[in-house]
């Protein structure tokens, strides 16, 4: 394939992220959705786009610096060009992005909640908003004036701080900083028959002349500065003494990358360029990282804001999902069933709960002699982890590789570490190489000097908080070979290394890729000898080249390939004579799609596996990731039957269109409306409910 053509291509990775980002922000546009899920959906844009600057461009940035000469694969692009075209793609969000706010403002006037505007205030917002001031928020201030004595202070990641231009008694100039981060960003009250919503940042600004008496105010504004949180494991161990152990290396990094440099600063108006100058000069940036936005810099309340009104109109949100048992157990038979029958579960749909149940019988269960499992992200207060604990009590080894390098999980990891080893549990760290990204579950089981095994593989986390909000599948099965290669993976990360063969599971980073492209081929040849070549593929993310060129062969021969892929996709669907064959769609909706599927084939000769990776290159090169083959008829039903629904999706789906933007099919008034993730909470139910009555 000529450098040209796949220039015409393939996409760049970080601009088919901003794409996705702003699927996302077109939930918060959708009337379908209730208003406090549309303003949620707002607040996650915002959370998404916080994270991508912070590691994202905080790692092009790093890369400018180090690598400038560095190009991007698929595009061409030197690092300068792909950071210019974020900024610009970020900067063309504004107006959507203010638009947006402004109707979600304007509807939530209709339930009776207005959120205070400070240059329209009435007499009572007033009144009761001086008050809480002086009450609440003027003790706990620490205003400050920056002049020849006093030193720009630094401005923290992510706090919101007000600036401005002082004016003295002399006509000296000086600037003023107020920090404005406290416990909560915003509070409410009651006022003229209504709920209000005012912004302790907002209230800081107001009053702000009350905080320096002994000066002018010429100019004010909000800022929130984003720093660039990309530092590796290699930097911090340089960086930090070297008798310290990894926990202790890992902890010097998160102290470390609070003060990493800005990628980027929030404005809520103009700037002066008096200002402009001033914080480029303090801050050590240049002018092209600030954002003007005339919205809440900080978006996080979103997510909190229906609780704090106490609100009881669940016509507010989206119905509750009740997930569904996936199998009528007795208590403690659980491992019995396994030993017969293989366990398909899939969450939110169907309770998380039953893996929980496995591993407090595998506790009790006098042949099990060790549980092993790999974690990645874990709830605040997690069943998982007080059930591994249950069962080092129970005297059973519990080995617990604990990857510490889940990006803002790196904490609470480093704190569940201690947990797991006071409890008795052998905690280690992962491979120095690869991040261990794997899902996986082996109890080991010893009768009568017969080893036999069961094995869990899921596509998400170990968490129980996530597990109601993301859709994830579980395969658990007592397949002996399965078992095997799941000993031997465990194996090899106590001696930090990497699988490099299995005998069913595919481990990545060296027996990942090549099966995926090995079965890309033979649909390839199988298209070639009956025309019935097919391949459908639900992951989160793709820009490894390798399995995109053999994808457009495959489409170029004729192959028929469904891709679902929720976020990032470098590769453009339906262009003439190379992706002709190949759709992708994207589904954003209730839950986050994070389950992965590969099909291979059809008509009952499907090849099907589910695992923890992406087709993303950190997935396929740089981590350790694990499928499994689904091999019972019924989990197979499922798996299939889950495919179908992501293909009926006219209402959450997202099609690629050739130059790789997306759009939503229009509906006529003929056309049956299908959320797919609706009609799965119908469908596992009334799986749920056929069991029941056998």
């Amino acid at each position: 394939m000529g450098e040209n053509i796949e220039k015409e291509l393939f996409i760049n990775r970080e601009l088919s992220w901003l794409e996705f980002n702003k699927r996302v922000l077109f939930e918060a546009f959708d009337n379908y959705n209730p208003l406090f899920e549309r303003l949620k959906f707002m607040s996650i844009y915002f959370s998404n786009l916080d994270e991508f600057f912070m590691v994202r461009v905080g790692s092009l940035g790093e890369d400018a610096e180090n690598f400038p000469d560095k190009v991007d694969d698929k595009t061409g692009w030197s690092v300068k060009k792909q950071i210019t075209e974020i900024y610009k793609s970020v900067e063309r969000m504004g107006d959507l992005l203010e638009n947006g706010y402004k109707n979600i403002v304007k509807e939530l006037k209709k339930f009776d909640i207005d959120i205070i505007d400070f240059n329209n205030i009435s007499r009572s917002e007033s009144l009761i908003s001086e008050k809480y001031f002086y009450e609440e928020i003027f003790p706990v201030l620490s205003p400050q004036v920056v002049d020849e004595e006093q030193l720009f202070p630094f401005l923290k990641n992510k706090e919101i701080y007000i600036i401005a231009i002082l004016e003295t008694k002399n006509n000296e100039e000086k600037i003023g900083i107020i920090p404005t981060a406290m416990e909560d960003q915003y509070f409410t009250f009651n006022a003229d028959g209504r709920k209000k919503v005012a912004f302790i940042s907002d209230v800081v600004q107001f009053y702000a002349e009350k905080l320096f008496p002994n000066f002018k105010i010429k100019e004010i504004y909000k800022i929130r500065v984003t720093r660039n949180a990309d530092i590796t494991i290699s930097e911090a161990i340089l960086d930090s003494d070297n008798d310290v152990d990894f926990r202790g290396i890992m902890q010097y990094m998160l102290k470390k990358r609070r003060i990493l440099a800005p990628v980027r600063i929030q404005v809520c108006s103009e700037l002066s360029e008096k200002m402009k100058g001033f914080l480029c000069e303090k801050l050590d940036c240049e002018n092209n990282i600030i954002f003007k936005e005339k919205l809440p810099l900080n978006f996080s309340f979103g997510f909190s804001l229906y609780k704090a009104l106490r609100l009881n109109d669940r016509k507010l949100l989206f119905s509750e999902n009740k997930p569904v048992k996936c199998i009528k157990s007795e208590k403690g038979q659980l491992m019995k069933y396994i030993a017969k029958n293989d366990l398909l579960f899939s969450v939110p749909f169907q309770s998380f709960g039953v893996f929980v149940d496995l591993l407090y019988e595998a506790a009790d269960d006098l042949d099990v002699v060790s549980i092993k499992i790999s974690l990645y992200r874990l709830a605040s207060y997690s069943k998982v982890v007080s059930a591994l604990a249950y069962a080092a009590e129970r005297g059973k080894e519990v080995v617990c590789l604990l990857e510490l390098r889940a990006r803002f999980d790196e904490q609470s990891n480093i704190d569940y570490s201690k947990i797991l080893e006071d409890a008795g549990c052998k905690v280690i760290y992962g491979l120095n190489d690869y991040k261990v990204h794997a899902k996986v579950c082996l109890i080991t089981k010893k009768h009568h000097n017969k080893i036999s095994y069961i094995t869990q593989v899921g596509t998400g986390n170990y968490n129980e908080k996530t597990s109601e909000q993301y859709t994830d599948m579980s395969y658990i099965t007592s397949d002996n070979d399965i078992g095997a290669d799941a000993a031997d993976l465990f194996d090899s990360l106590q001696k930090g290394e990497a699988v490099e063969s299995a005998r069913s599971l595919w481990i990545a980073p060296n027996c990942y890729k090549t099966n995926v492209i090995e079965l890309i081929d033979k649909e390839i040849l199988k298209h070639k000898l009956d025309g019935n070549g097919f391949i459908a593929i639900k992951i989160n993310s793709m820009n490894d080249i390798d399995i995109m060129r053999k994808l457009v062969e495959a489409s170029k021969e004729g192959v028929k390939i469904e891709l679902y892929i929720r976020g990032i996709c470098c590769m453009r669907a339906g262009v003439p004579g190379y992706t002709e064959n190949i759709t992708v769609k994207s589904i954003v909706g209730k839950y986050l799609e994070h389950s992965r599927i590969l099909c291979f084939g059809k008509d009952g000769h499907e090849k099907i596996f589910i695992g923890s990776g992406d087709f993303l290159n950190r997935n396929t090169r740089r981590r350790i990731e694990v499928f499994i083959p689904i091999k019972s008829s019924s989990a197979r039903k499922t798996v299939l039957r889950i495919l179908e629904f992501c293909g009926k999706d006219n209402k959450k789906g997202w099609y690629m269109k050739s130059d790789g933007s997306y759009c939503k099919k229009e509906i006529s008034e003929n056309d049956v409306i299908f959320d797919s993730q609706y009609e799965l909470e119908k469908y596992f139910k009334e799986k749920s409910a056929a069991s029941k009555k056998k």
